[in-house]
């Protein structure tokens, strides 16, 4: 099963390096997502990133960084909506309800969230009943296109894939705390047990 990490919203000290060890300890994608930075910000954060990896990464803001550094993709979301022209990278989007997942059949995958209780957003929480997601996955509406978001953490990514999914992005049980402690000893040890647990 495919694991996505997903960044924090803001910059912190040391976040070049902090990404590339997660590279280096085998992170297959990772989605770049600071709503609040601008184009010259996530620009020099890339160039921080080993370019070997560049291909790797995906984009929420400023799409047209995808082409100056040969990147993987581009998230659509409420802020970044349109597809830029001649685009030719990955595409996904998030959704938050069935109708939604329906609708674009045109994507590489596909987000669906919460599925549980958000680690990072305390009043968001699960959506879909256990239940329910069992019978989409019956049902054929999760596949290995749509990829779970929303409280995956190393307890819970096993059902992630008993529901069906092709893939779970985690973003709150790797990043909680980090912050304040900047201990890449038990981020890796986080990014390790959530990797193992994905490959099962």
């Amino acid at each position: 099963m495919k694991l996505i990490v997903i960044t924090t919203e803001h910059f912190f000290d040391g976040e070049p390096n902090t990404l590339n060890l997660l590279f280096d300890n085998g992170m297959e994608l990772l989605h770049l997502r600071k709503p609040e930075a601008s184009e010259a910000e996530m620009a020099h954060l890339i160039r921080q990133i080993q370019p070997k990896y560049h291909t790797r990464i995906v984009l929420h803001d400023h799409f047209s960084l995808t082409t100056a550094f040969h990147l993987k993709g581009i998230h659509l979301n409420r802020r970044n909506h349109d597809i830029p022209a001649h685009f030719q990278g990955t595409k996904s989007l998030s959704c938050h309800t069935l109708e939604e997942l329906e609708q674009h059949p045109d994507m590489d995958y596909l987000f669906l969230s919460p599925i549980f209780d958000s680690i990072s957003k305390h009043d968001y929480t699960a959506r879909f009943p256990e239940s329910l997601l069992y019978a989409l996955k019956e049902q054929g509406v999760i596949h290995e296109k749509i990829v779970a978001l929303g409280g995956v953490s190393r307890q819970n990514i096993g059902k992630v894939k008993d529901y069906g999914f092709g893939g779970a992005a985690v973003l709150g049980d790797i990043w909680e705390d980090f912050h304040n402690q900047q201990d890449t000893d038990i981020l890796l040890t986080r990014f390790k047990a959530l990797q193992y647990a994905a490959d099962q």
